[in-house]
């Protein structure tokens, strides 16, 4: 196993992370600016206000994209274990 190797492994392993968390993210990023828009406008500094609808669009994008995210995590996993063998020797 060469310093190559793990480089790659580490860049492979960091875009599989980024795809996975980066539908999450971007709905609480949104949601969160919305809310905020909203709250500026009317004058209500609740901290407490933005919290609800974030959790509930995560909660969302988990229902709908949770088979697909599953479906990586499980692909990079079983290529990393099959290619136990082959980094080793």
């Amino acid at each position: 196993m060469n310093t190559q190797t793990v480089l790659t492994l580490g860049q492979q392993s960091l875009e599989v992370m980024l795809m996975v968390s980066a539908p999450m993210l971007l709905i609480a990023l949104g949601i969160g600016l919305i809310v905020s828009l909203l709250q500026a406008a009317t004058q209500i500094n609740e901290m407490t206000l933005s919290f609800i609808p974030k959790i509930l669009g995560v909660f969302g994008v988990l229902m709908i994209l949770g088979p697909w995210m599953l479906m990586t995590l499980v692909d990079y996993t079983s290529r990393i274990l099959t290619n136990i063998p082959l980094l080793i020797g």
